[in-house]
């Protein structure tokens, strides 16, 4: 598990090779990630946006930005927890996934910029 903090806000990721919904001889490799969002801050937050930045192993970055994460924008009151599971797809069988969420301080309105760490996305058998 790869772990980030910003202002209280704890960033975890895990990922996975998903095997059955690759085609290595098509250049299509699928990825899963499963986030953990901690509000170990004493402010009630609410995720606003995604930034990510995608790289696989020929260097090509993509970019991704949106509102919310999965199609939502939770709120995490002090100590709370989010936790989601998403996908991508590389050409190559290593890449690296990092960014951050926009969140919002509920007291205040502040809005700031919350790590998500790099991780690597890594074909099993490429470890070997």
């Amino acid at each position: 598990m790869i772990t980030a903090v910003t202002n209280g806000i704890k960033v975890s990721v895990v990922t996975n090779f998903i095997e059955n919904h690759s085609n290595p001889d098509l250049g299509y490799f699928l990825f899963s990630y499963k986030i953990r969002i901690e509000n170990t801050s004493e402010y009630a937050v609410q995720v606003l946006r995604r930034h990510w930045n995608i790289f696989d192993a020929c260097y090509e970055k993509r970019v991704v930005d949106g509102e919310g994460v999965v199609g939502k924008q939770p709120v995490l009151a002090p100590g709370e927890v989010y936790e989601y599971e998403s996908a991508c797809d590389l050409r190559t069988e290593i890449g690296s996934m990092d960014g951050y969420y926009t969140v919002k301080r509920k007291v205040d309105n502040k809005q700031y910029d919350v790590e998500i760490p790099r991780f690597a996305l890594i074909r099993p058998t490429r470890l070997n």
